[in-house]
């Protein structure tokens, strides 16, 4: 892995680490409506916000691969996208990419 993919992996990782604690503080208050996430596409400076029901972030972390981004986002040199949906993409990172996100799972 290139410095760059290595650089967007570990982005990708604390985007995904902050969606953690907005979906568990979301548990704990019971809000199952949509939730404003982090687009966790590990460029530097995007900020974009993702709106996801807590169900659907749900279904998207069961396998620690797979990530929320925003449309347009996704990056085809580390990751397939799986689905496409209203504002967002489900994407799968692949090769040291996808080790790096199944490491650094904090659900693992």
């Amino acid at each position: 892995m290139d410095r760059r993919q290595e650089r967007f992996a570990r982005n990708e990782s604390l985007f995904r680490e902050v969606n953690e604690r907005i979906a568990d503080v979301s548990r704990r208050f019971g809000i199952a409506d949509e939730l404003e996430f982090l687009c966790e596409c590990g460029r530097a400076d995007c900020l974009s916000a993702v709106a996801v029901t807590r169900a659907d972030y749900e279904e998207i972390r069961a396998e620690p691969d797979r990530f929320l981004v925003a449309r347009g986002h996704e990056h085809d040199d580390i990751e397939i996208v799986l689905e496409h949906r209203d504002d967002y993409s489900v994407v799968q990172k692949v090769g040291e990419a996808g080790e790096l996100a199944v490491a650094s799972d904090p659900r693992s």
